[in-house]
């Protein structure tokens, strides 16, 4: 469970703030969406291949921007 010491002097807002950088570099929303519904394998295997192709094509990109 995540959880935030509030230290001397500190406000609210301060702590908030550093409460949510803590939740979002824990990904704890990510991984709420992603069970939210079930995904057959088929699914995520189809995703996954998306996402390598989209990486592969912005590593070419970014390549071929630096040549010039």
């Amino acid at each position: 469970m995540l959880g935030v010491v509030v230290k001397d002097g500190e406000s609210f807002e301060q702590a908030m703030r550093r409460f949510k950088r803590i939740y979002e570099r824990a990904g704890i929303l990510s991984q709420l969406k992603k069970h939210q519904t079930f995904e057959k394998p088929s699914e995520v295997k189809r995703k996954q291949r998306i996402a390598a192709r989209r990486k592969v094509l912005k590593d070419q990109r970014r390549k071929n921007d630096d040549s010039y």
